[in-house]
């Protein structure tokens, strides 16, 4: 079996490196993950025991939206990164960039050391999501130097063709996802609904870091558009230096008067119990996501999910059978979708059923990483 070796940027565990956790532990007693930051994504993965080590403490200042002068004034951080992985390399049969730093490290490392490269692409390469500049550098890195591009979804899949990728490098593979971990135990739920102060109430939940492009300032503007029994929980927190939207958070809440309607519950490890305890999850990101991790989430927990008609999110839901989409930013349409499944709760309990057991077939983690098994043996033997 391939000896691989991981590259990922973050030291937080976001949606591309719990879908690296997934991928890797196949792979745990043959592979390294090298990971560009320390932090609690490090102790994720010893506790899964996949090997793991932390190749640089200088974080590479280069960001999303960075310019190409910027990109090249990071060059002098990067390079002894970039010796240190052409080392590690020469060890494994391939190398696997996770995220678009690792892309740049794991493109250059693999021209030295020879090996064959792996490009997992978990982003919309997008102007909404990536400079001009980085959008150029990812599509060239792996037009030249990547064997494979594994897409999170077809819409990741065909913003990189249309940013210039070569469409026959690509291959969409979804993520991942194991079913026992949203099982949920009835008392647990109705313990965290008293706990909360949800009895009684419609609770609509929304979960993912806060910041302008994800849309919890949507969701509130619909909350105030809806019924009094519709009560909102917002799960996470601001990364990234977006504190500026909590706090515009906290004033739109406040000019609304929907102070005893809104609870911030910030970053929890009980995600399968707390989506078990809302009638909806609401997933209104104002740009394309490539994915939707959270949807398929709600959708195992037997939640009803709704979400923002645009990017992976259309390829999830087939609405009025799986979930609901509504058009992106449109939180009249939201309230009115809210309101609908307060007053048709047998219509929205159906709809979560065919969506459990939809995405129980479609997304078992046993079954997509067979796909990337296959993928990888058939091309790297």
């Amino acid at each position: 079996m391939l000896k691989i070796l991981f590259l990922d940027q973050s030291g937080k565990p976001g949606g591309a490196e719990l879908c690296l956790i997934d991928i890797a532990k196949p792979y745990r007693d043959r592979s390294l993950v090298g990971l560009f930051a320390d932090g609690s994504f490090k102790t994720l993965l010893q506790e899964n025991k996949i090997p793991v080590e932390v190749l640089t403490n200088q974080s590479i200042s280069v960001k999303k939206d960075s310019s190409f002068f910027l990109g090249l004034n990071s060059l002098k951080q990067i390079i002894p990164l970039i010796i240190k992985v052409v080392k590690i390399a020469r060890g494994y049969d391939l190398i696997y960039a996770n995220t678009q730093k690792a892309l740049v490290i794991g493109a250059i490392a693999s021209f030295f050391a020879r090996r064959p490269l792996v490009y997992h692409l978990h982003d919309i390469l997008s102007k909404e999501h990536f400079s001009l500049t980085n959008r150029w550098i990812a599509v060239n890195l792996a037009n030249h130097l990547a064997s494979v591009v594994i897409a999170n979804s077809q819409a990741s899949q065909t913003a990189f063709i249309e940013a210039g990728g070569r469409k026959e490098l690509t291959t969409v593979i979804y993520n991942g996802f194991e079913p026992k971990i949203y099982q949920t135990d009835e008392s647990d739920i109705r313990q965290l609904q008293q706990e909360l102060g949800l009895v009684g109430k419609f609770v609509v939940g929304h979960f993912s870091r806060l910041s302008p492009w994800k849309g919890q300032h949507i969701l509130i503007d619909a909350l105030a558009q809806s019924p009094p029994q519709v009560t909102v929980l917002l799960v996470g927190d601001a990364l990234f230096g977006e504190q500026d939207y909590v706090q515009q958070l906290h004033r739109q809440i406040r000019v609304l008067g929907l102070e005893k309607r809104v609870k911030f519950l910030g970053f929890r490890s009980d995600i399968p119990q707390l989506m078990a305890a809302c009638d909806l999850v609401a997933h209104t990101s104002t740009f394309a996501e490539p994915f939707g991790r959270v949807i398929v989430e709600a959708m195992l927990c037997g939640t009803p999910v709704i979400a923002s008609k645009a990017g992976g999110a259309m390829e999830l839901i087939k609405p009025g059978i799986n979930g609901f989409l509504f058009q992106p930013g449109d939180s009249q349409e939201l309230a009115q979708v809210i309101t609908a499944c307060l007053h048709q709760r047998h219509n929205s309990a159906t709809i979560a059923h065919n969506a459990r057991k939809m995405a129980i077939q479609r997304f078992n983690v046993s079954n997509i990483n067979q796909q990337i098994a296959q993928l990888l043996s058939s091309k790297f033997r």
